[in-house]
């Protein structure tokens, strides 16, 4: 069987990768992490997969994890290392081709700047965007995921916060334009087809969408699957970057960009679907994590 290194294996994208490949069974499955000894290693270990202690920032780590690979799939983090992370993508396209690996597949964004004409720029787009055209510069055969807003982050930076007259809400400045999502945890069933079908996806760019809805539609979601009112709040972009928790400018212009620049994904979403028929919409997705969101209600309604 032919391996593949899943680089940020113990976070969120590439622990749903590597739990799919490992569920599917066609490929042996590497998982490069800094700490081999962690809880996520040692399950994706239990799991049946090989653990290789690595680190972006080192290129020597990088060539020893990828030896006899097939493949790889890169993906980095800007809000751990932020200035740093162009350079671990470099150093990880660096190794791909040093490595002659036969498929990878990496996680990218596209340019704000770009889609704006100059206008707007979201650091991390633009880094993602760097690294996505330094590893096209490069004879590699490749293939680009952009995925969309996670379901998750709804759990974690929007979650339901109660207002005034006693209602819940979530905000950012969005307006009424589509927002396209996903549940991170199908990111991995995409990209288990992109390995399976070489010759289709080597030079491709896959946009990874299970939804693609008005802010407002995932609300009325919400009020229907969690039995609270809970109202989407388009949110001033400079409101939104003066609450000032960190990076919070940054999502301010993410999130405008989206409103003025990205207008709908339908085409993203149709070819996803296709791509991992098992993939989650938002109201399955809700109805199976539904118990995660009761601690926002108890832990408000105990503050009135």
């Amino acid at each position: 069987m032919k391996t593949i290194l899943v680089t940020g294996a113990t976070g969120a994208q590439g622990g749903s990768v590597a739990r799919h490949l490992l569920q599917q069974g066609d490929f042996k499955v590497r998982c490069l992490t800094r700490n081999p000894e962690s809880d996520a290693a040692l399950a994706l270990k239990s799991k049946g997969a090989e653990v290789a202690k690595g680190d972006l920032s080192d290129k020597a780590t990088l060539s020893a994890a990828m030896q006899e690979c097939y493949g790889v799939f890169g993906v980095t983090n800007f809000w751990e290392h932020f200035d740093g992370e162009l350079q671990h993508g470099k150093n990880l396209v660096d190794a791909v081709e040093a490595a002659n690996i036969k498929h990878f597949v990496f996680s990218t964004l596209p340019s704000a700047e770009k889609l704006s004409n100059g206008t707007l720029s979201v650091a991390h787009f633009e880094t993602k965007a760097a690294m996505e055209d330094y590893s096209r510069s490069k004879d590699i055969p490749a293939t680009y995921v952009h995925a969309a807003f996670y379901f998750e982050n709804f759990l974690s930076y929007f979650p339901p916060t109660q207002m005034e007259d006693g209602t819940y809400g979530f905000g950012f400045p969005q307006g009424n334009t589509p927002l396209a999502t996903l549940s991170i945890e199908d990111l991995g069933g995409i990209v288990n087809t992109i390995f399976n079908n070489p010759s289709k996806y080597i030079g491709q760019l896959v946009g990874a969408v299970s939804e693609d809805l008005e802010p407002a539609k995932y609300a009325e979601i919400m009020t229907k699957v969690l039995g609270k009112t809970i109202q989407y709040n388009d949110i001033p972009r400079e409101v939104f970057a003066s609450f000032g928790f960190p990076g919070a400018e940054e999502l301010a212009t993410q999130f405008t960009c989206n409103r003025l620049h990205i207008l709908e994904r339908k085409v993203d979403r149709k070819a996803s679907h296709e791509m991992y028929p098992n993939i989650k919409g938002f109201e399955q997705w809700l109805t199976e994590n539904k118990e995660q969101f009761v601690p926002f209600f108890q832990e408000q309604t105990s503050k009135v």
